[in-house]
């Protein structure tokens, strides 16, 4: 089957957002930030989300969009850094779609987002908490059959990775 959209999964930080604007520009489809489009929706950050409903009910925020997403084509998917906490998004998003993982180590992540403030799931100790979701989450994010390694590549050289992939599975 045609794989019809790019999807890219990763932790935050690791360079879904900018490798995703690359390949948009340089594929002419439609870039779909998720977690922009869950806080157009709600009408609030997803930080707000995360306070007020809890994280649970941005999850199933995240699963209906990941569902309405993996019916269209012609997208190429910004991911949030969750997405593979429930195993049926990865499944749905592989129905029409090349996944790709972007990884990078802890100390890059950290680097990264050091000075941010909007990621509900990192307050306080920055670096211990990268390290301990990024343990929690590491045998998710390995399933994901395509890798590539954020520490090695800049943008446009994820960008050239995950276009010559696209070739092979379309």
């Amino acid at each position: 089957m045609k794989k019809q959209n790019i999807i890219l999964i990763g932790f935050m930080g690791t360079g879904k957002t900018v490798t995703g604007r690359v390949l948009a520009e340089r594929t002419g489809m439609e870039l779909v930030d998720m977690d922009s489009m869950i806080e157009e929706r709600a009408g609030r950050p997803i930080s707000g989300i995360f306070a007020t409903d809890g994280e649970a009910a941005f999850r199933i925020l995240e699963r209906k969009l990941v569902q309405e997403l993996s019916g269209r084509t012609g997208l190429v998917i910004s991911t949030g850094g969750g997405i593979v906490l429930n195993p049926d998004n990865i499944a749905d998003f592989e129905k029409t779609g090349l996944v790709v993982c972007l990884t990078a180590s802890p100390e890059t992540i950290f680097q990264r987002l050091e000075k941010d403030t909007t990621r509900p799931l990192l307050s306080g100790d920055k670096k211990g908490q990268i390290g301990a979701l990024l343990e929690k989450r590491k045998p998710l994010y390995d399933a994901i059959a395509h890798q590539i390694n954020g520490d090695l590549l800049d943008p446009e050289e994820r960008a050239n990775a995950i276009l010559n992939l696209y070739a092979l599975e379309s």
